[in-house]
């Protein structure tokens, strides 16, 4: 919880730089300070995700199991394209 305050911090901030008319290499390099950020948090979410709640599909077996493991992938996918 405490990450997503930091981030929300941090789009604020962007909010004021854009306000305040700040030169646009500086808010582009807040910018990517806040996206490395958010797939920090991304990543960190998806290894808790796999070690409860696809580990425990994955003992459970069954189509239960295909789902976890396809939604994981699915989600995997989406944060490599983004």
């Amino acid at each position: 919880m405490m990450r997503l305050r930091r981030i929300e911090g941090q789009v604020r901030g962007l909010q004021r730089l854009v306000a305040e008319d700040t030169y646009c290499i500086d808010v582009l390099t807040q910018v990517s300070a806040v996206t490395r950020a958010l797939q920090s948090f991304a990543l960190q979410m998806l290894d808790e995700h796999m070690a409860t709640c696809v580990s425990d599909a994955v003992a459970e077996g069954g189509e239960e199991r295909e789902r976890k493991l396809k939604e994981a992938s699915d989600a995997i996918a989406r944060l490599v394209r983004s």
